[in-house]
């Protein structure tokens, strides 16, 4: 939910379906999106950042993200070897609006 350092002017809406009973695959789907901490061999906790830690990305709500178009790439090529339903189509939409969407943490 990072807005500085990304200023194009093209954006991605992506929203992506994935079954309930696929209890495995919807762990790793929020791992992706989400980020997760682990802990290390050393027993200190290690932060793996997801998708909505990067520039530009907004998370809108359930399974809805807004992302600059190569990380909205990236994000349903990752999702899609899962066998996640993902749709996405670009959307013109300005910073003023992303922050009326943006979901607070």
């Amino acid at each position: 939910m990072t807005f500085e350092g990304y200023y194009g002017d093209q954006r991605t809406l992506l929203s992506y379906d994935v079954s309930g009973l696929a209890r495995a695959r919807a762990a790793r789907v929020c791992h992706i999106v989400f980020g997760r901490v682990r802990k290390g061999a050393d027993g200190k906790e290690i932060l793996e950042r997801g998708f909505i830690h990067r520039r530009g990305v907004v998370w809108i709500g359930q399974s809805v993200l807004v992302l600059p178009p190569r990380d909205a790439e990236e994000l349903a090529g990752k999702l899609q070897t899962l066998n996640v339903r993902v749709a996405s189509c670009p959307v013109g939409i300005s910073m003023v609006g992303l922050r009326a969407l943006r979901r607070p943490r």
